[in-house]
C-alpha cells in the first residue's frame, strides 16, 4: 500500500506544484500529452505494463547516457510514488 501513502503524504498545494512541473517539465521531452516526442511515451495505457519500481527508478535515477536527467534533487520518494501514480492513472 504504499502508492496509498504517498498519496496521503503529498499534500494538495504540493500536487499542484509537483503536476505543474511534470507538465512542463517532463512534457518538453515525452510531449505536452505525454504521447511521446524524444522521450518515450507516458501515457497510462502504455505505462500498465511497466513496473511502478522501475518507473519510480527511472524518476529518481535518470537513464545515463540519455537526454532523461535524475529527478531526485526535486521530488521526494512519495512524490516519486505520486508522479507514477498519477501517470498511471492518466490524472496529470
Amino acid at each position: 500500500m504504499i502508492a496509498n501513502a504517498a498519496l496521503a503524504e503529498v499534500t494538495a498545494q504540493r500536487r499542484d506544484s509537483i503536476a505543474y512541473t511534470v507538465q512542463q517539465d517532463c512534457g518538453s521531452c515525452h510531449g505536452l500529452t505525454f504521447a511521446g516526442g524524444l522521450g518515450p511515451d507516458l501515457q497510462a495505457e502504455r505505462l500498465q505494463s511497466i513496473p511502478d519500481d522501475y518507473l519510480i527508478q527511472v524518476i529518481k535515477h535518470g537513464i545515463p547516457g540519455t537526454p532523461m536527467p535524475p529527478w531526485q534533487r526535486f521530488f521526494n520518494d512519495e512524490e516519486i510514488q505520486w508522479i507514477v501514480t498519477q501517470l498511471k492513472r492518466g490524472s496529470l
